[in-house]
């Protein structure tokens, strides 16, 4: 999916608390903008209302705050990332499982990697995420 600019800023301003400037939402590492990507995806998809969004969003950053997260902003996308795998779920969009599965595949991928090469995720990433 490829993210416009307008789709950007509806999204950021849809949801509060998104860090952004005037030309929409910013992110400091590509990750974030893939997850703020994926959610946007989803919720054109129609898996999930921006308030549902927002007020998963919101718990999961009242649970990070009361196992003492700082609150300083850097950890925002963390935030939005556990959002959307718990949405997913909920939704039936994947189970817990299948995104722990995933996950635990890319780390293996990224173990193996040499550090500048492009992460390649393959079948035998799988097989050892099990096993880990």
């Amino acid at each position: 999916m490829e993210l416009t600019s307008k789709q950007a800023r509806h999204a950021a301003t849809a949801v509060p608390g998104v860090p952004r400037d005037d030309d929409g939402p910013v992110f400091r590492e590509p990750w974030e903008a893939r997850a703020f990507a994926m959610a946007l995806a989803l919720h054109e998809g129609g898996v999930f209302t921006w308030s549902e969004w927002a007020q998963t969003l919101g718990e999961e950053i009242k649970r990070a705050q009361a196992a003492g997260d700082p609150d300083t902003g850097e950890t925002y996308y963390n935030h939005w990332l556990a959002t959307l795998e718990r949405l997913v779920a909920a939704k039936g969009v994947a189970t817990t499982e299948l995104l722990h599965q995933y996950r635990d595949a890319w780390d293996h991928a990224c173990d193996r990697t040499p550090h500048g090469k492009p992460i390649e995720l393959k079948a035998e990433d799988f097989g050892n995420a099990s096993s880990r």
